[in-house]
This record gives C-alpha cells, structure tokens and sequence, in this order.
C-alpha cells in the first residue's frame, strides 16, 4: 500500500507530502513515476510530493495519513533507511 501525509512541509515557497509505500521501493517508485514525480524527489525512504500532486496521489489509491504515521509505517516494513546510511 502506498500511502501521503496531507501537504504541510514548507520548503521552496509551497507545501510538501510525504509519499511512502509499506511493501517495497519498487511500488513507491512505481506510483511516483504514475504521478509524474521525478526521481530526483526521492529522499532515502519516500518522495517528496508537492501539494499540487496531493489529490492525484489520492485518487490513483494513496492513503492518507497524519505525518507521524509516516515514519511508523516506514519502520514497521523496514523500509525506514536512518540518514547515516543513505547514499
């Protein structure tokens, strides 16, 4: 399951989602490349997803939850990948 957190990460002048998968990176991948979004917006373990891209990620089958599930949701995969380890 791919799941956003609603847009509240300021950054750039907008407003930013964060878009997880609890399976594997190849599905998060995979939805982000449905939605548009490059590669370049993968940071170590999710994407960041402007809130202009918010609605699309929900209607293609994002589910939203609140921010502190995101990293929750990352670790209980063990697709959480700490900053120390990124390349």
């Amino acid at each position: 399951m791919v799941y956003v957190d609603p847009p509240a990460w300021p950054a750039r002048d907008r407003l930013w989602s964060h878009l997880v998968s609890d399976v594997s990176y190849a599905e998060l991948h995979a939805f982000a490349e449905m939605l548009g979004s490059p590669r370049r917006a993968f940071d170590r373990d999710h994407y960041d997803l402007p809130e202009e891209r918010f609605a699309m990620a929900v209607w293609l089958g994002a589910r939203v939850v609140p921010s502190r599930e995101i990293a929750r949701l990352l670790r209980a995969a063990n697709l959480r990948l700490p900053k120390h380890l990124a390349a």
